[in-house]
Formats: C-alpha cells, structure tokens, sequence
C-alpha cells in the first residue's frame, strides 16, 4: 500500500499518502504541503522509497516520515522543543519545525559534518528566517548521546535503528514527552517511548522497518 503513494510533485505525493491514510491530521498534510522533499533530495524526491543521500546515509520514505509525524504529533504543537537525531537530509527536521511553529525549537543532529552542511544549505535557501531565528538548528554530533544543551525535548524522532532501549536518549524527554525510534538489529520494529507527567515509560510497537544502524561515522562511511 504505501509504496503505492509516489507522485511526479510534492502535492502529489502528499495527496497519495492522505489517500491511503497514512497522513490524516490537518497538521501533518499542512507540513508536507509546506516542506517540498526536493528541496533536501537530489534523486527522485518524490518516490515513496528510501533514497541515497551519500556518505552511507539514506533518506526515509515518505511514508516512513508520515507514519512518524502522526505518531509525535500530540507534541509537535506550537511552542514545543524537539529533537531529530540522524536529521541526514534536513527534511524530516523541517516539517517538525514547520508543526511547531514560530515559538517552536526543533535541533537536528547528524554526526556526518557533510549531511549538516548540505542540510543548512537547503534551509538556507528555501527556509532562511527559520534558521536566522533559531526556529531550526544543525548541529554536527554523536545523536546517540542525544544533544543535552536544549534538553528536555517534547518529544524526540531517531531516524536510524538502536540496538536496543535508547535509554540516553529517554533521560532527554520531557515528562510527559514521546519518542519515535526504530529498535533492534536484523529485526526492527518502530517503537513508540511514551513518559508520563510522573517519569514512568511505557511502549508500543508500531511496525517491523528496515533502518540503518545507529552507529558511529567510520562505521557509517564504510557500510
């Protein structure tokens, strides 16, 4: 079914995943509307697939960021502080800072210095003042450790599979906060990190993926 939601444009993309109800909230169709996938991928941005982006880095599927959106959006409201951990292209990172608008915070971080410096350029150019306010920022680090200077997060995204139980990374959440992660290593599931206003997780599973590791930038480049 998802596979099925490639278009020749951003609109028609969007419109072939709100079809298949894979987006279905208003604020999620509106920042996909908004964040143009071409912006941020060379190579057929529109196709429901993941895509090369270099450096032994892909960009999601369409679906796989819709599924994600959905999932967080309780706290991708207006004001909150987010954080993309492997935010490789940008793109991702831009349709959060888009649901949280101009009171929001979203930080991404990527440990590859070149994806960090390709995706700066794409905001910079098509999304300036979301930069120059601060709404968005890069940063080039380890996103396992998480980034502890905006911490806590309303919520935090991880585009790439942990091993096993992000605990670094949940010690970063707001209580209450959310947290969407891919966990395992030849099997995956998405897993859904719910803290309560009292500190107590709990989790869901959501559905088997197939992600790249989480993992260091040697391992990376050379996989």
């Amino acid at each position: 079914m998802a596979w099925s939601c490639s278009g020749n444009t951003n609109d028609e993309l969007v419109a072939r995943l709100t079809e298949k109800h894979i987006i279905k909230s208003e604020p999620v169709i509106s920042a996909m509307r908004a964040v143009d996938r071409g912006h941020f991928v060379d190579y057929q941005p529109y196709q429901d697939s993941p895509q090369t982006i270099g450096y032994g880095a892909t960009i999601s599927a369409p679906h796989m960021h819709g599924y994600a959106l959905e999932n967080l959006k309780p706290y991708l409201q207006s004001g909150m502080n987010v954080l993309d951990v492997g935010s490789g292209s940008g793109y991702l990172t831009a349709c959060m800072a888009a649901m949280v608008g101009t009171s929001g915070r979203v930080v991404g971080i990527d440990h590859i210095p070149e994806l960090v410096d390709a995706s700066k350029k794409a905001l910079d150019r098509h999304y300036p003042e979301w930069l120059k306010s601060g709404r968005i920022r890069m940063i080039v680090g380890d996103g396992r450790k998480g980034y502890m200077p905006d911490a806590p997060y309303d919520c935090i995204h991880v585009g790439a599979a942990s091993p096993s139980k992000p605990q670094e990374l949940l010690e970063q959440l707001k209580s209450p906060g959310r947290m969407f992660v891919p966990v395992g290593t030849s099997s995956q599931r998405i897993i859904v990190y719910d803290k309560d206003a009292d500190g107590n997780i709990s989790q869901a599973q959501i559905m088997g993926v197939l992600y790249v590791p989480l993992t260091d930038p040697d391992s990376q480049r050379t996989s």
